[in-house]
């Protein structure tokens, strides 16, 4: 169904040109990423330029269309669906690595290019992005920054926020915000451009990033360890940052489920590695030396051994050895394979917490459902934890999607965590925001859009709930 008007698509054409608008059919021949519903719209404009974003803003304002903004479409909570009447703007056109200074270890990239592009990029100049995504080939560091990304290096690096020095962004009235600042010493007031980062396009549409990047290590070594319990992993964690020789540059938790379902697809064994660990941890140093890596790891595997006798280790010999052991953690594709649409959760939670945590959540789940064996993978340096559930989406009615959240949900603020951690709201979690989140957290998110946005056109229903009349 064709929603929008014959002027307005005139006038769209007028700015972008003809080829860099497509709808009806002729959407057809786009990816729609994750989810077919991020192309309800049936109309995608393609602008190369902030000027160009600037002039369709100013004319979807003046038409009361809504603009959707879409990077690589690999978001996870609906934060680019779009619907018949509202427009999308793809970012894929700004897609140029614009300077990149091995001196200040900063790139300056348009906002369609990707997080793989850019890592290639940098790796000329024996630098790396600080962040890391199973999805590097299609995200784009935009849509990164709309989410706040956080990834396998957070708990070094930090998130996407700690990454951005300097930002450009076209507004929902057409003009365009500037601070591309390339230094990491910034004082002069507020600093605006953390408005855009996680907002997922309501305030704005990113278009220019000034992006950290970190010397990247001459080798790395990797192991995977079976073990016991999350204390074990999180002393593994703790031995790996106090390491003698290199840095810690992952510690990616795998709990035996998932792990299972992995390895089994894979057809993945090692000698003398059991598969029936209650958790697995793979560990990265990195470092100058691939051998003195390798006699760390085997350092850590002694103390390892000292504390659990009964534990396992694999130490990639080789670098398709350790592509391997990435993908017993990596291949997350599965699950969804094998239980379409299955419900997900990405919690955070404090380091100390977790094992608790775990056990009351995965208690309750039991007890609401004794065939919920949920699959569980994280970032275990940053108590980022994935939990996702062993059974297609629509086997699972609302009520029941409801009360998992309760019991998975429930106490996350209390013991000094989040209930998103790094997928954001979107449109799937907008009213667990809306039920989790303080009234003056939520006042003041409603006055930062009010005042942005107050035609509300910007990705509408995402994020927050819209405010009664």
């Amino acid at each position: 169904m064709d929603c929008l008007k014959p002027a307005f698509k005139a006038e769209i054409l007028r700015i972008v040109g003809d080829g860099n608008f497509k709808d009806g059919e002729a959407i057809s021949t786009i990816d729609y990423g994750v989810a077919p519903e991020n192309l309800g719209a049936r109309a995608v404009v393609f602008p190369r330029t902030a000027d160009e974003i600037a002039a369709v803003v100013k004319c979807c304002r003046a038409h009361g269309v809504p603009l959707v903004t879409h990077g690589g479409r690999t978001g996870l909570v609906g934060g680019a669906v779009s619907r018949p009447g509202e427009l999308v703007l793809s970012t894929a056109r700004l897609n140029c690595i614009l300077h990149i200074s091995p001196i200040e270890r900063v790139a300056v990239v348009e906002a369609g290019v990707t997080l793989q592009a850019l890592q290639a990029a940098a790796a000329v100049h024996r630098l790396e992005t600080g962040i890391d995504l199973p999805s590097r080939g299609s995200a784009t560091i935009g849509g990164m920054a709309s989410t706040n990304a956080g990834g396998i290096a957070a708990f070094r690096f930090g998130v996407m926020r700690h990454r951005i020095l300097g930002m450009e962004a076209v507004l929902a009235d057409g003009s365009i915000y500037s601070d591309m600042t390339r230094v990491v010493k910034n004082a002069a007031g507020y600093d605006l451009k953390h408005l855009f980062v996680g907002a997922e396009g309501t305030l704005g549409i990113i278009t220019r990033i000034a992006v950290k990047l970190e010397p990247q290590p001459a080798a790395t070594a990797t192991v995977l360890f079976g073990l016991p319990s999350v204390d074990a992993a999180l002393a593994v964690v703790r031995r790996g940052l106090d390491a003698e020789y290199g840095q810690l540059r992952a510690a990616e938790a795998i709990w035996n489920t998932f792990f299972r379902l992995t390895s089994g697809h894979q057809s993945w064994s090692a000698v003398d590695y059991r598969t029936d660990h209650p958790i697995n941890l793979l560990v990265s140093l990195g470092g100058t030396e691939e051998d003195a890596l390798q006699a760390e790891l085997g350092r850590i595997y002694e103390d390892v051994i000292a504390d659990h006798p009964d534990a396992s280790a694999v130490i990639a010999s080789s670098g398709a050895q350790e592509v391997d052991l990435w993908r017993l953690r990596e291949d997350t594709d599965l699950i969804y394979r094998k239980h379409p649409s299955a419900p997900s959760y990405d919690v955070s939670v404090p380091l100390s917490e977790i094992g608790a945590y775990l056990e009351r959540c995965l208690e309750g789940l039991r007890e609401l459902d004794a065939a919920l064996d949920p699959y569980l993978f994280g970032h275990l340096a940053d108590g980022n934890l994935h939990i996702v559930l062993n059974a297609a989406g629509s086997d699972i009615p609302a009520e029941k999607v409801k009360a998992i959240e309760t019991i998975l949900y429930r106490d996350i603020g209390g013991i000094g965590g989040a209930f998103s951690a790094e997928h954001g709201i979107g449109i799937k979690r907008v009213r667990q925001l809306s039920d989790i989140s303080g009234a003056v957290k939520l006042a003041l998110m409603h006055r930062v859009k009010e005042t942005l946005d107050s035609a509300a056109i910007l990705n509408p229903g995402k994020v927050l709930l819209p405010v009664s009349p």
